[in-house]
């Protein structure tokens, strides 16, 4: 009988475990700047009706020295000109199956004003997520690590 018990408990904790690896995307996330290393804003990502996940700038982080832009300069249609608080820059992730990344996402940069593609891994906390963007292949990009702050 204790065997069954330890193959139930050992099938239990197999469930619990597939079941943090489906942990949602959605969530507060700050993002940080890869290049400094200083915190930059804060990101709103959602689920969306059709299974994807999208993310939206709901604050700038003032940072020393620095005069945030207030709109997306030199941005591709529909985000000429639009205000960068509120924007969403995160569209279209899917989420991998049995995994804690998402793919196939585009993110836009609002101060470059180019569009990217982007995939996402979680860690296994789900406290960090590490962005890659990219043109084209992954290894010609750069990630940023986000911290989830809900």
């Amino acid at each position: 009988m204790k065997q069954y018990t330890k193959l139930a408990l050992f099938l239990f904790g197999i469930v619990i475990s597939g079941s943090a690896l489906a942990q949602s995307l959605s969530g507060i996330w700050q993002q940080i700047d890869d290049k400094s290393g200083s915190p930059k804003a804060i990101i709103e990502i959602r689920q969306e009706d059709n299974g994807t996940y999208t993310g939206k700038i709901i604050k700038i982080t003032p940072r020393p020295g620095y005069t945030p832009q207030k709109t997306c300069n030199n941005c591709p249609a529909p985000y000429t000109n639009q205000p960068i608080l509120g924007m969403d820059i995160l569209k279209g992730l899917k989420p991998l199956t049995g995994t804690t990344s998402y793919e196939r996402g585009r993110i836009i940069d609002p101060l470059a004003g180019k569009v990217y593609d982007a995939k996402i891994k979680v860690n296994a906390t789900g406290k960090r997520l590490t962005l890659r963007a990219y043109m084209g292949i992954s290894t010609l990009g750069r990630s940023q690590t986000w911290i989830r702050q809900d």
